[in-house]
């Protein structure tokens, strides 16, 4: 039954990946088409990667990457996961590096997903009312409560926007920053 689930959730992950949005961001990202590709090829083997190890739980944890740079973002349950996740994102052709941002699983911990999604929403919200803000170009990640904002954006000052944006969402815990500036 989980191998169903997996083989559906990864289906529905690759659609929104190369789904009809996919023009559009490439238009407004500061990467070319070609990098875009090459990226997005690699987080779809990592991805599959993922799925196909029944010792990870790859629907708590997400893979971006930009430039040949990977970013896993989310939670594990034991250290031999968190290991198993960063190797494997080492092991695919064209990674150039991995950074990750991994925090134990904790039950029943005050802010859960629906926390999480609230503040995602919240962030998000404030990214897209800033007119000086690519908003499109940044990734907003939510765990435990603590925001992880992903992307490549025009500027320095656009990276420091963001940032005090996201700090400024209530019940957000702290906040990382893996934005580039293209310049």
């Amino acid at each position: 039954m989980r191998k169903v689930f997996s083989i559906t959730a990864a289906l529905l992950l690759l659609s929104a990946v190369f789904g009809c949005t996919t023009i559009y961001k490439a238009a407004v990202d500061e990467r070319d088409v070609k990098t875009i590709a090459s990226d997005k090829k690699i987080e779809t083997t990592i991805i599959k990667r993922l799925f196909e190890d029944d010792s990870v739980k790859v629907l708590d944890i997400s893979t971006y990457c930009y430039d040949g740079k990977v970013y896993i973002v989310g939670e594990y349950e034991t250290g031999t996961q968190k290991s198993l996740v960063t190797q494997i994102a080492k092991n695919v052709e064209g990674v150039k590096s991995v950074s990750t941002y991994l925090l134990p699983k904790k039950i029943d911990h005050p802010c859960g997903t629906k926390e999480n999604l609230e503040i995602t929403a919240k962030v998000k919200t404030a990214l897209i009312k800033d007119k000086e803000i690519w908003s499109t170009n940044v990734e907003v990640k939510t765990i435990q409560c603590a925001v992880v904002l992903l992307g490549i954006v025009g500027s320095e000052q656009e990276i420091r926007k963001a940032i005090a944006h996201a700090k400024s969402v209530e019940r957000v815990r702290s906040v990382k920053s893996y934005l580039k500036s293209a310049k």
